[in-house]
């Protein structure tokens, strides 16, 4: 008598792709990875995940949730995995670097034409304007589409949005994955009174915080105005792009502040002007919001110092993924560590929607951007196509600049 296979095995598998295969399949998800790691994880589960079936959707929840805690870019090292289990360590380069190559290449230019003509042009602010709120249309439907797979009962709601408010509290983010994780064990492990407890506990902390924060004033942030005299060596900004590369748990919203401080503060090399630029470019760019590290290297040390800036910053993603891919590996399939993982997963869910709060009041500005904004999230929910996303940006930029034109 034999016996069957599991469902899992038949179901789900990594298809053996060429390398010239595997490259332009992640190059084509970085020329639409628009929206930052938000909607780029989703898109690559809708494919990969939803569509493809490489993986299971409850492991690619519990392999995010491994990423979250890990240092780097989610999205450049969801692509370095799944790149690994098509063609192995190499496979996982290539996929990697096809996913990072456009954002990088359109950061570059652009650091290149900022320095040399600027942004001053009334003309290019009406396309920005535009795409920065279609930009906050892809970001919503991003959440809601991951949200719609992971919160899957109560207990899952209720880490998610006690970790956004946790957030918004200014709770550190590995302690609110920490409890997350915690909270959901207990549940599994049928305590659901000790899980309530410590949610409850949890949340009421938070949100006691978060009362202290909006009551109290808050310092204005530091100007720096002059750039300094001598530019950073190419060695120097490859090692402060490792530096900024070790500290991207969680996103690259935690690294922002200790490159601003290196770049702005203490060398002074840009100003707070220029700094605040550079985000507001990777942040409409078909890439990791990491990706502004090519605009600092650039503004430090022109090509050379974009490259070693790039190098250092996405160096941690890849190595740790390639080098630890096995150990990965048997930390999701652990059972023991499932309930922990998904947990994790909710709270991740409940971060990247806090982070959406705030790219949106900083991208829906005027009435111009809220048309644009509905518009897009219109066209998103009802046109479930992969053509939909370049259509919205690219649209949207459009739109203001016949608006700047007809004024």
């Amino acid at each position: 008598m034999t016996t069957e296979p599991a469902v899992d095995e038949i179901t789900y598998k990594a298809p053996h792709e060429s390398y010239g295969r595997l490259f332009l399949r992640f190059l084509h998800f970085g020329f639409l990875a628009w929206g930052g790691p938000v909607a780029q994880i989703a898109m690559i589960r809708q494919e990969l995940v939803d569509e493809e079936q490489w993986v299971s959707r409850e492991r690619f929840n519990r392999v995010l949730g491994v990423y979250q805690v890990l240092p780097g870019p989610e999205a450049s090292e969801l692509c370095v995995y799944f790149g690994m289990l098509s063609r192995g360590r190499f496979g996982g380069l290539v996929a990697g670097l096809g996913f990072m190559l456009p954002g990088f290449v359109l950061m570059l230019l652009l650091a290149w034409f900022y320095v040399s003509y600027g942004i001053a042009s009334p003309v290019f602010a009406a396309a920005f304007l535009g795409m920065q709120a279609a930009v906050g249309a892809l970001i919503v439907r991003a959440v809601h589409r991951i949200g719609s797979h992971v919160l899957l009962n109560r207990w899952l709601w209720g880490i998610a949005v006690s970790a956004a408010v946790a957030h918004f509290a200014g709770i550190h983010f590995l302690i609110i994955l920490a409890v997350a994780g915690v909270v959901y064990l207990l549940v599994e492990e049928r305590q659901p009174g000790w899980a309530g407890l410590l949610l409850g506990a949890g949340a009421l902390v938070a949100i006691v915080l978060l009362a202290m924060r909006l009551s109290a004033a808050r310092d204005a942030m530091a100007t720096a105005n002059v750039v300094a005299q001598t530019a950073p060596s190419t060695l120097a900004l490859f090692w402060l792009g490792l530096r900024s590369g070790l500290l991207t748990f969680g996103g690259a919203y935690t690294v922002i502040p200790y490159l601003r401080n290196e770049a702005v503060v203490v060398s002074g090399w840009m100003t707070d002007g220029q700094f605040l630029d550079g985000l507001a470019l990777a942040g409409i760019l078909p890439a990791p919001l990491v990706i502004f590290g090519t605009f600092v290297g650039y503004l430090g040390g022109a090509l050379p110092g974009a490259l070693a800036m790039t190098l250092g910053i996405f160096l941690p993603a890849f190595a740790i993924t390639l080098t630890g891919h096995e150990l990965l590996e048997k930390v999701v399939e652990n059972k023991a560590l499932h309930g922990i993982l998904d947990g994790v997963t909710a709270g991740v869910v409940g971060l990247i929607a806090a982070t959406a709060v705030v790219l949106l009041r900083d991208a829906i500005t005027g009435w111009l951007a809220v048309l644009i904004f509905v518009g897009g999230l219109i066209v998103l929910f009802r046109w479930n196509s992969k053509a939909s996303v370049p259509a919205v940006v690219l649209g949207a930029a459009l739109v203001g600049l016949l608006v700047y034109f007809l004024a």
